[in-house]
């Protein structure tokens, strides 16, 4: 008896462990200027710009295309974090 899919979720599970590889460490370097709407939008997306590229070569691959989503929105929150917390700082300096 043959189980059919299996060599689909090999490859998936390849593609996957692959990419898991490539975005181990740092994804690249955003600046923003935390009083900038604009700025942390930009910065915003120049991240998801950066893990678009990393995963341009699994488009087809859903386990990725669900971790691509979770990461945009993690690097998306802490963005806006960081930017709150130097707003903060600054405001209490002052």
């Amino acid at each position: 008896m043959k189980i059919k899919g299996l060599d689909h979720l090999s490859k998936q599970m390849k593609q996957l462990e692959k990419f898991m590889k490539e975005i181990d460490g740092s994804l690249g370097e955003v600046q923003f200027d935390p009083f900038d709407a604009e700025s942390i939008e930009q910065a915003i997306i120049n991240i998801e710009n950066m893990i678009d590229q990393k995963s341009e070569n699994y488009l087809n691959n859903p386990m990725i295309s669900k971790i691509v989503g979770n990461l945009k929105e993690n690097y998306r929150q802490n963005i806006i974090d960081k930017a709150a917390e130097a707003r903060v700082n600054t405001d209490e300096d002052a």
